[in-house]
């Protein structure tokens, strides 16, 4: 079969950009389970079109967020690095929670487990690990209260992520004055008792408890046949 004429490669090109810049919108706004066929019209594409480029959601929610989630990655590795221990677990709390008010379908992705790609993966394994380090710093330093677990980082998360998704509008607002409380509670000389966190299977089992919704019958087909 001949190569593609080079103003059809082209126009797949800008295809394929129109519907990322569009999805990150999309989810941005309306979290990762947005309607497909919204994001092809407002791209001003077909859904088949959307298909070719992106056979399923899993792979557009990946391609779309993945920006989002190297600098999430980043974030807790700048934190590690903070001299300050307490410092760097306000600042990483505060800034990734301010990410999450901004963006739904980034509040989503921290919040679930459902989506099945080696960068993410691995920019989600990279942040926790960084922010272990932060966290147990921050302890030996006696900042942050003693029973704090890595597994209460995430249920932080899915306060501010539910937080977000009510809140509408007033979420940025509302979701800074949410870890602002937190943060004076995680302080150690605030700390009072409290329920153990749940254990990380657990938190595993919620997380992977709303699969990404897969994409309408029969749309793949046509993306296959040319659409």
């Amino acid at each position: 079969m001949p190569d593609l004429a080079p103003a059809t490669r082209a126009d797949a090109r800008r295809n394929r950009q129109a519907i990322l810049a569009t999805a990150r919108r999309v989810f941005a706004e309306q979290g990762v389970q947005a309607s497909l066929d919204g994001i092809a019209q407002r791209a001003n594409v077909g859904n088949a079109t959307l298909y070719r480029h992106f056979g399923s959601r899993c792979q557009l929610v990946a391609a779309a967020l993945s920006e989002q989630m190297e600098k999430y990655a980043q974030m807790a590795a700048a934190a590690a690095a903070e001299p300050d221990p307490w410092n760097a677990l306000r600042g990483y709390l505060t800034a990734l929670c301010r990410m999450q008010a901004a963006d739904r379908g980034l509040a989503d992705l921290l919040t679930s487990d459902t989506l099945p790609d080696a960068a993410i993966d691995a920019a989600r394994d990279n942040a926790r690990r960084d922010v272990v380090r932060t966290i147990r710093r921050a302890q030996r330093a006696g900042a942050l209260r003693a029973d704090f677990a890595p597994q209460d980082i995430l249920i932080i998360l899915m306060a501010n992520a539910g937080l977000v998704h009510r809140a509408g509008a007033h979420a940025p607002e509302s979701s800074a004055r949410l870890i602002a409380l937190l943060l004076d509670g995680l302080q150690a000389a605030s700390a009072t008792p409290a329920a153990p966190p749940p254990s990380e299977s657990e938190l595993l089992t919620v997380m992977r408890g709303d699969a990404l919704e897969a994409e309408p019958p029969g749309v793949r087909g046509e993306a296959a046949a040319g659409g």
